[in-house]
């Protein structure tokens, strides 16, 4: 068959199976469950790829699961990537009693991923592609209960509180030669954007420890670790002009716990924060500013502070090649060409940025929803937009990668040097990851 064959038989059978995908997206949607809690997803994932008649491996890092296609000949592996977890708005409509909901679109991704699964499965065009896809369900994208997720690595259970970041560790990623995966947003009247951009992060708890006293009778005697609290918040603030417009610093903490009681002077304050930056270096420079903040705070009053730094996400790197198939597939499924927009700058964070350090990596945002993402307005709108549209066009893009000797794939390979090998990654994520207790 000449490609275009090979297309149009994958584009037939997800719309053929339009039903069984859109059935699978909503039913993942009907049980969010936080990061490392996905197992009826998961369970709805594994179901849906065995109907398949894949093999399927199971809860590979908690949750989530993989499946590899086998293509006609050996050759590169193409990932296809769909994130399993919800994200918390208790004020959304469609949110559980966790007040979890799937505001982000992780279910669409996962409708997108199943959908392309299918397309390549039961048109029977694997034998006519040299090269394999792997389909991996991954948990934990969204970086919350940060204390269970430390629960769970006391118990040895994971390494790494990011999903992409415990699968690489693990070796999910070694046979994987490029990555692909698309995420929701409202484009307002656009229906794709390819090549974004975002920052990374690194993820804080922090612990001012004071001593307690009676505020009312003796508070000369206690030491206040809300006071410490907010002057590390205001020394924070103070450090914002400081930050390079270029590294789009954002640092938003919160304080998850003020105290025990209004008549005891506060002896146990808790925060938690990220600190983002479009650069690594950018990461690590206003982390140790933050830092500095909050040991500030601490020595005012003469608090301690106990300052805990996790490895968050990388900044997402785009690769213009592997993006300019993903649009001409677009444009082959009709997508008019001005209704794609080419190119977007996210101050957020995605954890497929960890993932485009190694390989070769695609990230576009497609429409099909409204409202901001993390929000009670978040909704899908379109489903054939939302996640049978790229379904489709992420399949045939693998068909374009691994048709006639993969010669696609294997030019984008041959022109990549990876940011970081494996090794280099884990051995920065440790560099990371630290526990710092400073004596005010």
């Amino acid at each position: 068959m000449n490609i275009n064959e090979i297309k149009d038989k994958v584009i037939k059978a997800i719309e053929d199976n339009k039903d069984e995908i859109i059935k699978a997206s909503r039913a993942i949607y009907s049980t969010p469950e936080f990061g490392y809690k996905e197992f009826k997803s998961t369970d709805t994932t594994v179901n849906f790829l065995k109907s398949l008649g894949l093999e399927v491996e199971k809860n590979i890092a908690v949750t989530g699961c993989k499946a590899v296609l086998k293509g006609g000949k050996p050759g590169p592996n193409i990932a296809i990537l769909g994130e399993l977890d919800a994200i918390s708005c208790v004020t959304h409509k469609d949110a559980v009693e966790t007040g979890a909901v799937h505001a982000c679109g992780h279910n669409n991704q996962m409708g997108g991923m199943l959908g392309a699964a299918l397309g390549l499965v039961k048109s029977g065009v694997l034998s006519e592609l040299d090269g394999d896809v792997s389909i991996i369900a991954t948990p934990a994208e969204e970086f919350v209960e940060l204390d269970y997720r430390s629960q769970l690595r006391e118990e040895g259970k994971l390494t790494y509180f990011g999903g992409k970041q415990e699968l690489i560790k693990r070796g999910y990623f070694d046979d994987v030669d490029m990555a692909m995966m698309f995420h929701s947003s409202d484009m307002d009247d656009k229906d794709a954007l390819i090549g974004p951009v975002s920052n990374g992060f690194i993820g804080k708890t922090i612990k001012f420890m004071g001593k307690e006293s009676h505020a009312g009778s003796a508070p000369e005697e206690g030491i206040n670790a809300l006071n410490a609290a907010s002057l590390a918040l205001n020394n924070i603030h103070a450090q914002r002009e400081t930050f390079k417009d270029s590294d789009r610093v954002r640092v938003h903490p919160i304080i998850t716990k003020g105290g025990n009681i209004v008549n005891s002077v506060p002896d146990d304050v808790q925060m938690e924060s990220y600190v983002r930056a479009r650069t690594i270096e950018g990461m690590i420079d206003s982390n140790k500013k933050v830092d500095r903040a909050l040991k500030a705070g601490a020595m005012a009053v003469g608090a301690k502070v106990e300052i805990t730094n996790i490895p968050g996400y990388l900044p997402i790197l785009s690769y213009p090649e592997f993006d300019k198939l993903f649009k001409e597939n677009l444009l082959y499924l009709g997508t008019p060409e001005d209704k794609i927009i080419e190119g977007g700058d996210f101050t957020g964070s995605f954890d497929l940025g960890d993932v485009s350090h190694i390989m070769p990596t695609i990230h576009p945002m497609i429409g099909g929803v409204k409202g901001n993402l993390h929000t009670r307005d978040f909704e899908t709108i379109d489903e054939d937009k939302a996640y049978i549209m790229p379904a489709k066009a992420m399949a045939l893009t693998v068909v374009d990668l691994l048709y006639k000797d993969a010669a696609n794939a294997r030019n984008i390979l041959d022109n990549f040097t990876p940011v970081m090998t494996k090794e280099e990654y884990l051995k920065f994520l440790e560099s990371v990851d630290n526990v710092e207790v400073f004596e005010g």
